[in-house]
């Protein structure tokens, strides 16, 4: 009898151990049964919601469910961050994010969340390059020819970008740094008028993301010199990179979609591997090259890991630049 009651016993236990198991693999396989919400920081039509459109087309294939994308611009990208920071870690709310997001924490004093603890990578989807562009009568076209001509007049180049504190902005301070040559920083209110001003030849050199100032190139109005990328861009290897004169120089546009800190790490990594997927199929690769990125599809620790780095890295330029939002 005492054997028979410690065998029921034992089969018991072992049955309510297994069934959580069962059971989340029963929820796993049942995700999502409703639409998800995709958060777009921006207003509807630039670049990163177009990565948002590729990506949402492939997911709502594959999960059989409505991908919809809410678009919350504002506070440079903290909106609509913060409000992913803020939604239930159950896979139901993502959103997307560019380099703002590893750059914003040594910017903003008082963020409404924490980058680092309420927020998790779920994959970066692409990389666009940044480019260092000049106006056809500048007297170099390579970098050394550059660097040179900085150094024997030292407060003859201004450099136009998007904005203060973007992704651009950090790159040119990065490269007066450790090129040693001083670079003065000329903010726009996005990159259309830094390229009409570049074009008019009000400044002498350009940062703006790859895709968006290449047209100007194609049709002689300005030129290119170099791309802050660590690697040559696919879609035009021929351009040379900073880091080629400049070693470990390196500066990208980083896109990819976060999620709120706490998700179930089985269900992180479906939703990881899911994008994966999408990003890595052929008429995928082929659209973002076309629009001058670079697919990616990293795991959801890959790119937790590459924000932190990133954060820190941009953190320690701010602070020996002595970058101010304006």
């Amino acid at each position: 009898m005492f054997k028979k009651l410690h065998r029921r016993w034992l089969l018991t236990a072992a049955t309510l151990l297994i069934a959580p198991t069962f059971v989340t693999a029963q929820a796993l396989d049942a995700w999502p049964d409703k639409p998800v919400k995709l958060i777009v920081p921006f207003p509807s039509g630039g670049p990163t919601d177009t990565v948002a459109r590729i990506i949402s087309s492939g997911l709502q294939t594959i999960w059989k469910q409505p991908v919809v994308l809410d678009y919350k611009p504002g506070a440079g990208t903290m909106l609509g961050t913060g409000l992913v920071a803020k939604s239930p870690a159950d896979g139901y709310t993502l959103g997307m994010a560019i380099t703002a997001l590893t750059i914003t924490p040594s910017l903003q004093a008082n963020m409404s969340y924490d980058t680092k603890k309420d927020l998790v990578g779920v994959s970066q989807v692409a990389q666009a390059h940044f480019g260092l562009f000049a106006h056809p009568s500048q007297p170099f076209n390579t970098m050394p020819e550059l660097i040179a001509y900085a150094k024997k007049n030292p407060n003859a180049l201004s450099y136009a970008t998007p904005g203060t504190g973007t992704g651009t902005h950090l790159a040119g301070e990065m490269l007066a740094s450790m090129a040693g040559i001083k670079l003065l920083h000329i903010p726009y209110k996005g990159s259309a008028p830094a390229q009409q001003d570049m074009i008019g030849g009000r400044v002498p050199l350009l940062f703006d993301v790859l895709f968006s100032s290449m047209p100007f190139v194609k049709d002689n109005r300005m030129k290119v010199i170099a791309l802050s990328s660590p690697k040559r861009a696919v879609s035009s290897p021929e351009i040379p990179l900073i880091a080629e004169t400049v070693p470990g120089f390196s500066a990208v546009s980083a896109i990819g979609i976060i999620a709120p800190a706490g998700m179930p790490p089985a269900l992180l990594q479906k939703i990881s591997a899911d994008i994966g997927q999408v990003v890595r199929s052929a008429e995928v690769v082929a659209r973002m090259q076309q629009l001058g990125m670079e697919p990616v599809g990293s795991s959801s620790e890959q790119y937790t890991a590459q924000i932190r780095q990133d954060i820190d890295k941009w953190a320690a330029i701010v602070k020996s630049a002595g970058i101010k939002l304006e």
